[in-house]
């Protein structure tokens, strides 16, 4: 069904920029975390990798129980400030600290040291994330333009993993060197960017439609309840967490991939990565443009049947066939466009429909669940990916060619099952914009009759 554009103000361009601008640092340290971390703490300090992925499992562990702590109590907090900006604001300064801490360790630095820190870096990121994406939600109550802001967000996030994949080659160095340079990069851009947030973005409704006067839930135990009782979030969520174990996969096996299935040299494997993701912040203005005709579940299916359609070559690629893959790179990656701007999008629709039928405020805590799925989809895939295809015959130090074919099997054609049951899932997706629509004017009903 063909929709039309919100009859919502469009927020100005600046005030959307001030609330994109932190997430360009806050995704610097994406990859210093999952890949330099590893290799300077359990070779070049000496800590092993027992001890190092310990650190990582546990410091995980903790955090996702936070999630959904920090969500609830950011829609309980009410300051001068507003709800979400003294979380975040906290939460920066917790992260950079740890971040900083890992950066620069000091000399016989151990697994406690490293735990500790990896604690406080993860819960601090949490406590910014979450009510940062939930803070977007509020920004506009309009079908529509909540696209426009996460496309926003999401595309500043794009640049800054792309600024962070660079670094370390302008940095040299070696990888403490590199882990450094980006934690001062991180630390200093975000301040920036936090300080254009936290002045120039009224954490506030963006208009009166919005119901920001609603009470918050009275506990976890019963939001909990009332999130597994609301039907299109559960259809969302689990939606969500099916297509991020159909991205995980190929994100934990793209390098090993490259080199035993493709046959790349690591110099040319720095090129297919950024290749992807420059492709997803190109393709963020189409599937803006394509939401507002087909609707924003439509239009996440159509990304993902277009991931399917490349994936499903990989399978046929031969060893040196760079330029098919490179293609495989650049679809996959306008898909991932969609994957970050199109579901949260929808999750603040899925929230308007929980505050209409209880007349609680639980964005944040709605957005800590969705943070907490994500999390536990990253954490399975690269389990699934790198066991799975263990057992099912690849050896990584003895490559054949049996183990190189399910290897492929765990990279491109299980992603493709699951891209494909999560487009059955969503299709027929309850909350359209006419249906939104709906739900947005009643809630603004319940304003007025509540100040009579």
């Amino acid at each position: 069904m063909a929709t039309s554009r919100d009859d919502i103000p469009r927020l100005a361009p600046g005030r959307l920029a001030a609330y994109a601008a932190p997430a360009f640092a806050f995704a610097i340290p994406t990859i210093p975390v999952y890949v330099l971390l590893p290799s300077v703490y359990a070779d070049t300090l000496g800590l092993g990798l027992a001890a190092t992925g310990t650190a990582l499992l546990i410091s995980r562990c903790l955090d996702t129980l936070s999630d959904p702590l920090i969500g609830l109590l950011s829609d309980r907090t009410r300051s001068r400030f507003g709800r979400r900006k003294p979380w975040i604001m906290a939460g920066a300064l917790a992260a950079a600290l740890g971040f900083a801490r890992i950066a620069f360790p000091p000399d016989g630095v151990g697994a406690g040291y490293l735990t500790l820190w990896l604690v406080v870096l993860y819960i601090g990121w949490t406590a910014v994330v979450v009510p940062y994406t939930a803070w977007g939600a509020e920004l506009t109550p309009g079908y529509a333009e909540r696209v426009r802001v996460t496309a926003a967000r999401e595309g500043a996030g794009l640049a800054g993993i792309v600024f962070a994949s660079l670094v370390p080659a302008l940095a040299g160095g070696g990888a403490v060197a590199q882990l450094g340079m980006l934690a001062l990069a991180a630390i200093g851009l975000g301040a920036a960017g936090l300080a254009s947030l936290g002045l120039l973005v009224p954490d506030r409704p963006a208009d009166a439609s919005r119901p920001g006067r609603a009470p918050v839930s009275s506990g976890l135990r019963a939001a909990l309840g009332d999130a597994a009782r609301n039907g299109p979030f559960v259809r969302l969520i689990t939606a969500w967490f099916v297509n991020g174990l159909a991205n995980g996969l190929p994100a934990a096996l793209f390098l090993l991939y490259l080199t035993h299935g493709l046959g790349a040299a690591p110099e040319r494997q720095p090129l297919f990565i950024l290749a992807y993701f420059v492709s997803a912040m190109i393709g963020l203005p189409l599937w803006y443009r394509l939401s507002l005709k087909l609707g924003k579940h439509r239009a996440w299916c159509c990304a993902m049947g277009a991931a399917c359609l490349a994936f499903g070559l990989v399978p046929f690629l031969a060893p040196g066939q760079f330029a098919w893959f490179f293609a495989v790179c650049i679809v996959t990656g306008l898909a991932l466009g969609a994957d970050l701007v199109l579901p949260p999008a929808l999750q603040a629709d899925v929230v308007d429909f929980d505050r209409l039928r209880h007349g609680e405020e639980r964005t944040g805590l709605y957005f800590a669940l969705w943070h907490a799925a994500t999390k536990l989809a990253m954490a399975l895939s690269a389990g699934l990916g790198l066991i799975g295809a263990s057992l099912a015959g690849f050896d990584p130090a003895r490559p054949s060619p049996q183990g190189v074919m399910a290897l492929t099997v765990f990279y491109a054609v299980l992603p493709v099952s699951l891209k494909l049951a999560t487009v059955a899932l969503l299709w027929g997706f309850p909350i359209t914009a006419r249906r939104h629509e709906a739900i947005r004017r009643r809630l603004a009903r319940r304003i007025v009759q509540s100040s009579d």
